[in-house]
């Protein structure tokens, strides 16, 4: 049974056998295991790393500095594990051959871990070294995918490879700016981008099959529309809209191109009636993560005219949309490839709220100087909660066998 990870892009050639491993423990069966289990640790690891470093002044980050190793880490530590953990999944599905499991799956883990130890102590190996050592997880993940893409002659979804690619290069020139110019706010407006664009497209599939297969078997008479000419005008136009806001963050061009981006992604989304599915959480979250794409690009067309601070426009994504989304994903995928019901369960809904809370709140840190910190504060509360109730929950699921049917 496919639980929704790669079937609404293209169909598995055969059933593909869950969690086969042909040795070591069951986190290391499957891709998803390891990767979101340490993408909810090292969440929680990486938040507090930044409140010790804003509020006792640890050294964080050494030469590469605290703030750039903050938005690296969240972009890149964060989010490229979740990345992968949905990528080791979705890939059997589109091929049909197993999942890579046992060593190789370790060592890609491997691979990972030494790129977090490195970022958090730059200084042990040296700076250079430490940014090569970290640029080698998206480039090996992208020779993974090729060879397991090619392998199953699944030819149609070779075009992933393009956003590993890119995220591959977007990582390096974070890097190289940070050596050179000791800041690289072009490299980390191109990450958010790309990330936002697989929202778009991915979120744009997944979201609206998973509430139509609910709202069916709820016997709604009302239904998503169906993916056709709109999704893409409106997915071309946010492409264009990312890209003006990567090159020229502060121009009236890119504020109307974002008010535009903001109309048609909130259209898109209404056209999914995801108000259907608030008895559901476990969808309802697929929706409200989406959701901070519009919200997203409204705030940006508000700092590309000076009106709120770029800060908060970049949190609304990367908080609101980014992290709200992988994190909807992971207990989505987690629950139905450990063979568990596909609903959430009250601590699960309280994780989904406090990470929505964390999104809203952290924007308005700058926009309300005089309660900057209380706000950051509160804001980076709600995501340990997040993150805290989602290990705590998630972890044991993770690392035991997938449950038997009946």
């Amino acid at each position: 049974m496919n639980f929704g990870l790669g079937n609404v892009v293209s169909k598995a050639r055969k059933p593909v056998p869950r969690g086969i491993a042909r040795s070591g423990p069951p986190v290391l069966s499957y891709g998803f295991r390891p990767f979101f289990l340490l993408a909810g640790i090292f969440a929680i690891a990486a938040m507090l790393g930044w409140i010790g470093a804003l509020t006792a002044g640890w050294e964080i980050g050494g030469d590469y500095g605290m703030l750039n190793w903050h938005a690296h880490e969240m972009l890149f530590g964060y989010t490229s594990a979740a990345l992968a953990g949905y990528m080791l999944t979705a890939i059997p599905n589109w091929t049909g051959r197993l999942p890579v499991s046992g060593l190789p799956l370790l060592g890609l883990v491997a691979v990972w871990l030494v790129g977090r130890l490195v970022m958090a102590v730059p200084g042990v190996i040296g700076l250079p070294l430490s940014m090569l050592a970290e640029a080698c997880f998206l480039p090996l993940m992208a020779v993974i995918a090729a060879t397991e893409i090619i392998a199953g002659e699944n030819w149609k979804n070779l075009k992933i490879l393009a956003g590993l690619s890119a995220l591959s290069l977007v990582n390096i020139a974070f890097h190289v700016s940070v050596a050179f110019n000791g800041v690289a706010l072009e490299a980390s407006r191109a990450g958010v981008a790309i990330y936002v664009m697989l929202i778009a497209v991915v979120g744009g599939r997944i979201v609206p099959s998973f509430t139509r297969n609910w709202l069916a078997k709820a016997g709604s008479p009302r239904l998503p529309a169906p993916f056709g000419r709109f999704d893409i005008a409106a997915t071309a136009w946010l492409l264009v809209t990312l890209v003006l806001w990567v090159v020229f963050p502060e121009t009236i061009v890119t504020a109307c191109a974002a008010v535009g981006a903001a109309i048609l992604h909130a259209v898109r989304l209404a056209r999914w009636h995801g108000q259907r599915t608030v008895d559901e959480p476990l969808l309802l979250a697929l929706h409200v993560g989406y959701a901070f794409i519009p919200l997203g690009m409204l705030s940006v067309a508000l700092a590309s005219v000076g009106w709120i601070a770029n800060a908060s426009a970049l949190h609304v994504l990367t908080v609101g949309a980014i992290a709200g989304m992988t994190f909807a994903v992971m207990t989505r995928a987690s629950l139905g490839h450990t063979g568990r019901a596909l609903t959430a369960s009250p601590r699960t809904s309280v994780a989904y709220l406090a990470l929505t809370l964390s999104a809203v709140l952290r924007p308005f840190a700058e926009l309300i100087p005089s309660q900057y910190h209380l706000l950051l504060s509160l804001s980076g509360a709600c995501w340990l909660i997040a993150f805290g109730l989602f290990v705590l929950e998630f972890g044991p699921m993770l690392v035991s066998p997938r449950l038997k049917a009946g």
